[in-house]
């Protein structure tokens, strides 16, 4: 198949129409809503550190399959740290940024990356074949531009599957829950051991012994007074850790009015105070949780807003996986099990390359040897196998 390889450096220059027919997997970070709204209200571009470099192929029926790329200046607002990478390049006199990029921007959660038109995505040789050209197509780009490297965050199986031997792959491990068909919340803490069933059942009602009560709102059904407590609350989240958040408020109403019911808001409210709120996004199979923040500090208030609510939201929707966001070994007891999330590197200099490689390997047993401890911990009866 011949397609012809142009670079977008505006979302805003892409149809819509021609994104969102991409197969996605639904996956809600890679929607044009999404990524429009970041670019709309400049979280991503050329002052951001984030600077659009869509790679697309083109053929006779129009945009055949893309990767969602981005020029990076810094290392921030990715969830791979490559800090020190970046800082050995410049002892040695050379330059790292600006990186290539491959990922939904300020979002560690794993989806697609290599992303293909629907019809050309349902013959898997075909689609395999296609995710190989695109792959080689970043690095001809890439190299051409004279970059340090590409980097494709959190990717699922299918694109690691496309990647040549260029490649080196890195692994870290975040923790998420899976519904093994649970009617209800109460089945789900059935098949917790006795004592941690007991903590979880103490967690919940310290919460409502409070006087706390929650409410949903999808976006669209959330008010802008909603949208932008929900915003100033997590606010608070990032200020506590000197920092500002990555996302304005115009940008949390942009997206709850284009996104709709993709958005998901859990309010804890006393009374008619909202005290406290869980951000998520909500995917084709998956619950993904983003933001959260509280005016107050209510005990146990932070695993039921974030977690039970969650789970709970998960078994009354069906859906079959929820991924919390990083870290956080306390989300083990909750019932989230240890789970690999990798990331994929091409370093173009060779000695770096060659450094790099081995020092990944060296981490890659530190990750296994801690996801293997930390699932020793998982509150069910039953071993981690049969999760």
């Amino acid at each position: 198949m011949t397609f012809a390889v142009r670079l977008v450096e505006r979302v805003a220059d892409l149809p819509a129409a021609d994104w969102n027919a991409l197969d996605r997997g639904g996956f809600p970070f890679l929607r044009h809503e999404f990524l429009a709204a970041l670019e709309n209200t400049r979280c991503v571009g050329s002052e951001t550190g984030w600077r659009p470099w869509l790679l697309t192929l083109r053929d006779a029926r129009g945009l055949a399959a893309a990767a969602p790329g981005w020029l990076k200046d810094d290392s921030y607002g990715e969830f791979v740290f490559d800090f020190a990478w970046a800082q050995a390049y410049v002892r040695h006199g050379l330059r790292y940024y600006p990186k290539l990029v491959i990922a939904a921007p300020f979002t560690p959660a794993t989806g697609p990356r290599l992303l293909l038109r629907k019809d050309l995505a349902a013959d898997a040789s075909d689609a395999a074949a296609l995710r190989r050209q695109l792959q080689r197509a970043l690095l001809e780009a890439a190299t051409d531009a004279g970059l340090s490297s590409v980097h494709l965050l959190f990717p699922v199986a299918s694109d690691r599957q496309a990647l040549g031997e260029e490649w080196l792959t890195r692994i870290d491990c975040q923790f998420h829950w899976a519904n093994r068909g649970y009617a209800s919340f109460e089945d789900f803490l059935g098949g917790f051991t006795a004592e941690k069933r007991k903590k979880a059942k103490r967690e919940r009602r310290r919460v409502a012994e409070a006087g706390i009560h929650f409410e949903s709102r999808l976006g669209s059904e959330a008010t802008d007074t909603e949208i932008l407590t929900a915003w100033e609350l997590h606010r608070i989240t990032f200020r506590r850790r000197g920092n500002e958040p990555y996302l304005g408020p115009e940008t949390f109403v942009q997206i709850a009015r284009t996104m709709g019911d993709a958005l998901l808001f859990k309010f804890a409210k006393q009374g008619a105070e909202i005290v406290a709120v869980a951000v998520f996004f909500i995917g084709e199979d998956t619950l993904y949780g983003r933001y959260w923040g509280a005016a107050e500090n209510h005990h146990s208030l932070h695993f039921e807003t974030c977690y039970h609510q969650g789970i709970e939201f998960c078994i009354e929707r069906g859906l079959a996986r929820f991924e919390p966001g990083t870290q956080g070994e306390h989300k083990v007891s909750r019932g989230f099990v240890p789970t690999t999330t990798y990331s994929a590197h091409c370093i173009f200099e060779p000695r770096f390359r060659a450094a790099i490689a081995d020092y990944l390997e060296r981490e890659r047993e530190a990750v296994e040897h801690y996801a293997t401890g930390i699932a020793e911990h998982v509150p069910y009866r039953e071993t981690l196998e049969t999760l």
